[in-house]
């Protein structure tokens, strides 16, 4: 992501780590990138947070004024109310008003109301498809304050807050140019990153924003896509082994997750409910790895069954199974027969043993959380998890 995407931006390099635990040092180079938009223009984030809903309930904490796509005033919500919008006629309607697209937008310190929760900024609701879109157009560091809170827990060290501070501010803005469209920049879900409105807002979620501000990851003068999990289980991943393309900054490093909730875990199925899960082989006999990343990732594995084989990919398995990620091995579990004759008989059960929790690329969450415990900083934690970069700041001027 070209660093010139933002409205006339000041790109500060901060500092650059060769590897965990080595002294930084600071870059004096300062970069002015100026755009065409105006200097006083604040960085919005457009997040969709209802798509194609039938109804979108919008109201507003405080006097809220209400306008058409054209600015124009169609009227006021008294505060503490709220409407449901509906689609008519291919038009928006709220209470007595219609437009193509309406806008409410609180008065003072007020929050606006969408769908079950309040959310900082205001909202646009406009026609998509044969429902209703709602976007909330709000600060970049205010929709950080609950991003924080919502992917992480309030409690955590306030490095690693700080970390996932950087980490998710870099990832929206990547988003914002690569995978925005002409409606929203992206969305509330854990498809991009989980935010939940005002709810998930705490006062350290809040500090680690403020005391990061405009921080971003970049690499070569661009943004990286700064993507997170929770716990890949001892070892991130290289990002081609897992997705397609290869990224220099995505690189497979150790993990520091040992000990934490989601290092471990076990799953056990019988082979009914196994078979159940997994169609088109009938009951199942044996699942055996046909391809695995460097690190002990399912690519694909091939499962049989008395009824046929299938290779599946290690993602579709996960989902079907409900696993935390793809880094498991298969136990197969007999019944009490002699040792002999247990390659005779297929297994009454499995066991899945694995380790670590989503795609294992990036920041490791429970990583983050175990070096902060340990007095790594926010600076070493986010430079270790994403190979190459440098930490830049950008200012909305």
């Amino acid at each position: 992501m070209a660093l010139n995407c933002f409205p006339k931006v000041l790109l500060t390099q901060l500092q650059r780590m060769s590897h965990l635990g080595r002294r930084y040092w600071w870059l004096s180079a300062i970069v002015w990138l100026v755009m065409a938009a105006p200097a006083q223009a604040a960085l919005d984030l457009r997040v969709a947070i209802e798509e194609g809903a039938s109804q979108i309930r919008v109201g507003s904490s405080t006097k809220a004024v209400v306008t058409d796509g054209t600015g124009n005033a169609l009227g006021e919500i008294e505060p503490m109310n709220a409407f449901d919008a509906q689609l008519e006629s291919g038009k928006v309607a709220i209470d007595r008003w219609h437009a193509g697209e309406i806008w409410i937008q609180p008065s003072g310190d007020g929050y606006v109301w969408i769908g079950d929760r309040w959310y900082r900024g205001r909202v646009l609701v406009v026609p998509s498809g044969n429902g209703l879109t709602a976007v909330n157009y709000v600060d970049l560091e205010q929709y950080l304050y609950s991003v924080l809170g919502a992917e992480m827990s309030c409690n955590w060290p306030l490095e690693a807050l700080k970390a996932q501070a950087v980490a998710a501010r870099s990832y929206a803005l990547k988003q914002r140019q690569s995978a925005g469209n002409g409606m929203f920049d992206l969305g509330d879900t854990a498809a991009w990153q989980v935010y939940g409105g005002i709810e998930k807002e705490c006062t350290t979620t809040q500090a680690a924003v403020n005391a990061t501000e405009g921080q971003v990851l970049t690499y070569n003068g661009q943004i990286i896509e700064a993507v997170f999990h929770s716990s890949s289980g001892g070892y991130t991943e290289n990002v081609e082994d897992i997705w397609v393309q290869a990224l220099p900054y995505l690189r497979a490093v150790p993990d520091f997750d040992q000990g934490t909730p989601v290092f471990q875990w076990t799953v056990n199925f019988s082979r009914s409910e196994l078979s159940q899960k997994i169609s088109g082989v009938g009951n199942i006999i044996s699942l055996t790895p046909e391809r695995t990343t460097p690190h002990g990732r399912i690519i694909t594995m091939k499962v049989v069954g008395d009824a046929g084989s299938r290779n599946i990919s290690g993602e579709s398995l996960r989902s079907a199974l409900g696993l935390k990620s793809t880094l498991f091995e298969v136990v197969p579990q007999y019944g009490s027969v002699a040792s002999a004759a247990k390659n005779q008989q297929p297994p009454i059960a499995f066991q899945i043993i694995g380790r670590g929790f989503g795609h294992g690329l990036g920041m490791s969450q429970w990583g983050a959380y175990n070096l902060a415990q340990k007095g790594f900083n926010y600076q070493q934690i986010v430079l270790h998890y994403y190979k190459g970069s440098s930490l830049a700041k950008i200012q909305v001027r």
